[in-house]
């Protein structure tokens, strides 16, 4: 390992540890870890942010052997010097990011004990203690655990009445804008059984693959049942990417159990990385994706890399507005627990006007938006004018 490396590792049982493992020229240069949660208490109110879980010193970085610092029992065992006892992350809600940061130090001995865990600020504190920038940086997600067990979790994107309730009543709406659109900007015919025949699509942040290959079991007249059958029932040759392994596995299993969904690629893999491979569809689909993403710039960019020209994309998000706060958060998260509380930040969310502008800036023509409106007495979604909470956009990319 490098001086710049840093590997970490989680054993739980009955005895459990902590294991840093830090490269380095040999025990003459010291390091600093700092372990922090900047989404405390909630990534929704990050007031206590940073919250800081442990900081040891005086770590010696090692030539040929990692140093270990542990705690076993009421035993610690500690190569380096331990000044904030490690406190166990125990998130109440959301998903929060537990960040690990390496500091090489000037001297030894030269850190204090900060007066509070809460507020901590990494920098501040490098700042003060003369370290400079860190030489690493490790993180993990971390969230409340829900009791359900693996395997229940694993089916929970699938079960049209658990927590990823609403992305089922959303699918056929958004089926239906995407089918149209898609149809009338390739000349497609929108009642042929597979309409979207040899286009290349991707859907950027699959999840599950609910959009991809989702299944319509609807007793419904024939055209508005052809207008919800997802992507790749429609003819399309589909891609399915996202960051998360899990997710990959789970959308693998449901897609091998149906002859026509068996041709979906689903990779673990991201937009960023396929830009850099030169990869390019005729169409890109990002639902639901860009109000989690750190840069809708930077996003939206690679969008437009991987869209061919004179291809298009389609997305789908929630406007900035205080009904959307009022609809997405408040009744979605904590009335209803449609969805996981700390799943939205209402700071990241898009005005239209915004995403047109991003948009125009990735090389896309914003040619059409709608909304969705939920109807409580029939539990269903349809397109409506009304954009002023969940809202989706169709641009078409400049043909060069």
């Amino acid at each position: 390992m490098t001086t710049d490396s840093l590997a970490l590792d989680h054993v739980l049982g009955t005895y459990w540890s902590h294991f840093v493992e830090i490269g380095g020229a040999g025990f003459r240069v010291s390091y600093t870890l700092v372990m922090v949660d900047p989404d405390a208490p909630n990534p929704s109110s990050p007031t206590l942010r940073e919250y800081l879980h442990w900081m040891v010193t005086d770590i010696p970085a090692t030539t040929d052997a990692s140093f270990v610092i542990t705690r076993r029992s009421q035993i610690a065992t500690i190569s380096g010097r331990e000044i904030v006892r490690y406190e166990s992350p125990q998130p109440a809600m959301g998903i929060h990011r537990l960040a690990f940061v390496l500091y090489q130090q000037h001297s030894r001995q030269m850190a204090f004990v900060p007066l509070m865990r809460e507020n901590f600020c990494t920098s501040n504190f490098a700042h003060q203690h003369n370290l400079g920038s860190p030489v690493a940086a490790a993180y993990f997600n971390c969230q409340r655990e829900s009791g359900s067990g693996g395997r229940r979790f694993r089916q929970a994107k699938w079960d049209s009445e658990g927590p990823f309730k609403p992305l089922h009543l959303l699918n056929p709406s958004r089926i239906s804008f995407i089918r149209s659109t898609l149809c009338r900007h390739f000349r497609r015919d929108p009642y042929s059984a597979r309409p979207l025949e040899g286009l290349k699509i991707i859907d950027v942040g699959c999840g599950g693959g609910i959009l991809s290959e989702s299944t319509d079991n609807h007793e419904i007249p024939v055209v508005k049942t052809m207008s919800c059958k997802p992507l790749a029932r429609l003819g399309a040759a589909v891609t399915g990417i996202d960051a998360v392994e899990k997710n990959i596995k789970i959308a693998r299993i449901h897609a091998a159990s149906d002859p026509l969904t068996a041709s979906i690629e689903y990779c673990c893999t991201t937009a960023e990385e396929l830009v850099r491979l030169n990869k390019q569809f005729d169409a890109t689909i990002a639902l639901e994706v860009i109000e989690h993403v750190a840069d809708p710039s930077d996003f939206c960019r690679s969008l437009g890399a991987l869209t061919a020209p004179g291809g298009a994309t389609v997305i789908s998000t929630i406007n900035r507005t205080l009904r959307a706060y009022a609809t997405a958060i408040v009744t979605a998260e904590h009335i209803l627990n449609w969805l996981p509380k700390g799943t939205h930040e209402w700071s990241k969310f898009l005005t239209p006007e915004e995403l047109v502008m991003i948009l125009r800036r990735a090389s896309f023509s914003v040619e059409e938006m709608a909304g969705f409106f939920y109807d409580p007495l029939t539990g269903e979604w349809s397109l409506s004018d009304d954009i002023s909470v969940n809202y989706i956009a169709f641009g078409v990319k400049q043909a060069f």
